[in-house]
């Protein structure tokens, strides 16, 4: 089960350290998203597993970086001073108020992110978009391309 944030499992959202792919986290990873969809079947009723369950709307920066992690696709990672050691998505809440989730692909500098995010952007939409979360494609600072994530309504 997802737990509250710094208690027992955490999604990696693209901006702690870099985790090495042991067994154990695999497991706790699959372990957390069958939590999440075994409270979307029984809180969701005939929705089900389609939408988001009323907790991940509380907490959608951990709930989208669970859906994306559990997918297998790479999180970006940092090292003790924040400089970007791995490429892979960052997942951070939009801007105030807006219900909103910011998905980017970010890595080291001269890393390639760049050139890679268009493609690797969708590849998380794919992932998102069957659990119910809508995601748009957009240009921002600097024209690096990001996903608005909001859940369906």
């Amino acid at each position: 089960m997802v737990t509250a944030p710094g208690q027992g499992f955490e999604p990696a959202t693209g901006d702690g350290p870099e985790r090495p792919a042991t067994a154990a986290r695999e497991a706790g990873v699959r372990t957390a998203y069958e939590g999440l969809l075994q409270i979307r079947r029984l809180v969701n009723g005939p929705a089900g597993t389609a939408v988001p369950a009323p907790w991940e709307l509380r907490q959608m920066p951990r709930a989208v970086a669970l859906v994306l992690e559990a997918a297998g696709i790479t999180p970006s990672a940092v090292d003790a001073e924040g400089r970007r050691t791995r490429t892979g998505y960052r997942v951070e809440p939009g801007p105030s108020g807006s219900g909103t989730v910011h998905v980017t692909w970010l890595g080291p500098p001269g890393g390639g992110a760049a050139e890679a995010e268009q493609e690797r952007l969708t590849a998380c939409a794919a992932a998102l978009e069957p659990l119910g979360w809508v995601c748009l494609l957009y240009r921002g600072p600097r024209r690096r391309r990001f996903l608005e994530v909001e859940p369906l309504r």
